[in-house]
């Protein structure tokens, strides 16, 4: 192993860091060994995880393949191994030495200056890449390597545009791309029952490919909506994660997080969460590049506590530190190679020892394998495994013959392309015609309450999600964190989606006598319905009857009571009284007339108390304006005799005609005859019946809405019934004002023309308080309980509901 460069050192521009390893054939390799350093600086702190691990994990499949007579027999394959330093223009400069060899020599290096051709090193038979990491890494190394067709392997590159075969036809990979990686997660996202998430990306194509991805994958599987998208600069200023957070706290309700981040950027956004405090409000989901490493939580526990991270599957594979012969990895008597054994003396409790032994990495030592370790291995079996086919194929005999040397790049993926083997995690390893390994994902939950985190598998997706949702924990109170833009709304209230924005809602209450339809709309209840309580259904609307006990009632008995009990007395008076001179010369029969007249006036009161049926509707039709045209005909009848009297005396001593008293009933019942004429005629055309009114009980709030059992009789048929009653009362009116002249020995006209100036009055202020004021006298009586119901039965209802005939 020949090695150049100081690995402990940060490397500079001119002294690229790296392993080669001789061999018949040389795979290159790419890993991010070191970090990204400050600007200015290729190269920042050493990566145990995703640099050493991966790195040892290609050295093992070397040696697993050169060690395995059934795979490239009589052939050795060789290393040259570069660092990347997590910086893409770094590592095309770096990647410029795979193909440096293959360029022409440039002019003046033809000969020496003796004129002897220059002695040069024989040509590296560089026949593949191994990487690299970070998919803005490969999308510029496989540039630069499709022109020179050498086929790439990545074990971790995921963007999906990698698989554009027009522009990346040499590259392959043994992790599924993004789009599949972004199917599972958007899968995660739906399975916890999130709506309402935001992501985080880092610049460049893995993060920004994958976030388009996942909003794709959102937007086709439906239910998921993005609160806001954030793009982490590749050189974040200072202060620049302390303000993502407060971008990610302006959607204070989309706590779950979607990060397609590398690491560094990860632990930036971990550390800004705690500084924030704010652990433990937002729940992150993590692509494969957090998998399950515990460099970016270290120390930050609270922070990533309950992360979901996904990882394509895997196998723990065995790392092992072996002395010995060639061609095996030698820990003790290479001091240099990458700084191992100061390396795992520090960070893995491996101490070194020569000789003949090995110590068991995870075994003998504590150790967490890196999450694309077994990728790692993948990839370099399956570059060996295309070289053995078309060696297989070229050179019969074995060994190195002219035609693998160098192997044609072209015919080489076509191999590689078709390679199917099982994997190091037990897994199948193939590619489609693109270069894409198909989607098989671990699903981990980082669970850190305690201060020592630990991944914990929950779950695959293997086209298709299986999650053990009874795995996981959550925080203090056990449940999973919400994520949605709008709560769920409450009973009665429907959804107003918020334009462009499917999964935010305003909630609003199903007013009136609206009912919750749908979760989107409100429907108006039927007119004999209501909404119930909760606005989820209507129910039917209570019927109240006006009792006899009820307040609204027993006032206007007891005048009726009264009134009927004064008019039998002046009844009774002059019935005893009949054959008194007063008696007489008060018109007695009329006076009888008038008596009956005032009585229904008071009766009809019981009537319009009694509840409403076909009988108390005809009752109330015939003597509503019966007794008022009887009390005005008499009164007309009279005041009429008087006047035509005392006309007639001015022109002569012949009395006038009709005066006699049976003339005067005969006119009296002929007038008011005209009333129960009317009457009867209302009940042929149009029979009574009685009807529950919903209108007239309707109120604001429908919990106050009362139905009203009442007779089918309009406002405009009452009026009508009352007509004669009216024409009646101004007729007698105008007489009463022509009589006023008479002696004061007939004085009878001066008190019917006060009463009728008076009833005058009456009927005019009668009008609008019955026409304008009566529903709400009505509706006041239902609500202060005037239209009551028996204890213990409030109100039957009446479910069928009946149209209001006017």
């Amino acid at each position: 192993i020949t090695l150049w460069g100081h690995i402990l050192a940060a490397p500079s521009p001119t002294q690229p860091h790296g392993i080669r390893l001789e061999g018949d054939l040389t795979l290159g390799g790419l890993f991010p060994v070191h970090s990204r350093g400050p600007a200015g600086v290729p190269c920042g702190p050493i990566k145990k995880e995703k640099g050493i691990h991966r790195l040892e994990a290609m050295l093992y499949a070397l040696d697993r393949v050169n060690g395995d007579p059934k795979v490239l027999p009589n052939l050795t394959l060789g290393a040259r191994i570069l660092d990347t330093c997590s910086r893409d223009t770094y590592a095309l400069e770096q990647a410029l030495g795979f193909v440096r060899s293959l360029l022409p020599p440039p002019e003046g290096e033809g000969q020496c200056a003796d004129g002897s051709p220059p002695r040069r090193p024989p040509p590296e038979r560089l026949v593949g890449v191994i990487g690299a990491s970070a998919s803005s890494v490969s999308i510029m190394v496989a540039n630069v390597l499709r022109l020179f067709n050498i086929p790439q392997i990545s074990y971790a590159s995921t963007a999906p545009e990698l698989s554009d075969p027009a522009r990346y036809g040499f590259f392959s990979r043994v992790v599924p791309p993004d789009s599949q990686q972004a199917a599972a997660m958007v899968a995660v996202s739906r399975a916890l029952g999130w709506s309402y998430v935001a992501t985080v990306a880092s610049e460049g194509s893995y993060g920004e490919s994958g976030v388009e991805a996942f909003v794709q994958s959102s937007r086709e599987a439906g239910g998921l909506c993005i609160a806001q998208s954030i793009k982490i600069p590749r050189e974040p200023r200072p202060g620049e994660f302390d303000k993502l957070i407060g971008r990610l706290m302006e959607t204070s309700t989309a706590r779950g997080v979607v990060l397609f981040a590398n690491e560094d950027d990860i632990r930036r956004v971990l550390e800004a969460t705690a500084r924030a405090n704010l652990s433990g409000h937002f729940s992150w989901v993590g692509s494969d590049s957090w998998g399950a490493k515990l460099g970016p939580v270290q120390g930050l526990e609270p922070a990533a506590d309950g992360a979901i991270t996904i990882l394509p599957k895997r196998a723990s594979v065995p790392g092992e530190c072996r002395y010995g012969a060639a061609p095996q990895r030698r820990c003790g008597s290479d001091p240099h190679a990458w700084g191992r054994a100061a390396l795992w003396g520090s960070s893995m409790g491996l101490t070194p020892t020569r000789g003949a032994g090995r110590e068991r990495i995870g075994r003998d030592s504590p150790y967490e394998q890196e999450g694309k370790v077994q990728f790692v291995i993948d990839a370099v079996l399956a570059m060996a495994r295309a070289l053995h086919s078309l060696a297989a194929e070229l050179c019969p005999g074995g060994g190195l013959c002219p035609h693998m040397d160098p192997p044609d790049g072209r015919r080489l993926l076509q191999h590689i392309r078709g390679v199917n083997f099982s994997g190091s995690a037990g897994t199948p390893v193939s590619f489609n015609e693109n270069g894409d390994a198909p989607g098989r994902y671990d699903i981990f939950q980082f669970q850190g309450a305690n201060g020592s985190g630990t991944y914990r598998p929950v779950g695959q997706w293997v086209q298709g999600l299986h999650l053990q949702m009874d795995a996981m924990t959550w925080g203090s109170n056990g449940s999973v964190p919400p994520s949605v833009c709008s709560l769920p709304c409450g009973p009665g209230e429907k959804k107003t989606p918020v334009k462009g924005v499917p999964c935010c809602w305003h909630c609003e209450l199903c007013a009136g006598y609206r009912f919750l339809a749908d979760p989107q709309s409100c429907q108006a209840c039927p007119p004999h319905l209501r909404p119930t309580t909760n606005r989820t259904s209507c129910r039917p609307t209570p019927v109240l009857r006006l009792r006899w006990g009820d307040p609204c009632a027993a006032v206007p008995l007891a005048l009726a009571t009264l009134g009927l009990s004064a008019t039998a007395f002046v009844l009774l008076t002059f019935i005893k009284h009949h054959e008194t001179p007063i008696v007489k010369a008060s018109g007695r029969e009329l006076s009888y007339v008038l008596l009956v007249g005032i009585a229904l006036v008071y009766a009809i009161t019981f009537l319009m108390v009694a509840e409403p049926g076909v009988g108390v509707c005809a009752m109330r039709r015939l003597f509503l304006g019966l007794g008022m045209s009887l009390s005005y005909a008499a009164l007309l009848t009279k005041t009429n005799r008087i006047y035509r009297i005392f006309e007639q005396g001015k022109r002569s001593v012949t009395p006038p005609r009709f005066i006699s008293p049976t003339s005067q009933l005969v006119i009296t019942f002929a007038l008011s005859g005209m009333q129960l004429v009317g009457a009867a005629a209302w009940l042929l055309l149009r029979p009574p019946h009685a009807l529950v009114d919903y209108e007239m009980g309707r109120t604001p709030d429908p919990e106050d809405a009362r139905g009203v059992l009442r007779c089918d009789m309009a406002e405009g048929a009452t009026l009508a019934c009352l007509a004669h009653a009216l024409l009646l009362m101004l007729t007698t009116t105008v007489y009463a004002i022509k009589a006023r002249g008479v002696p004061e020995t007939f004085n009878e006209a001066k008190p019917i023309g006060f009463a009728m100036y008076t009833t005058c009055v009456v009927w005019l202020a009668f009008g609008p308080i019955f026409f304008g004021a009566a529903r709400s006298a009505e509706r006041r009586c239902v609500c202060g309980g005037g239209y009551g119901a028996a204890p213990g039965d409030h109100g039957r209802v009446v479910g069928t509901q009946r149209r209001r005939e006017r």
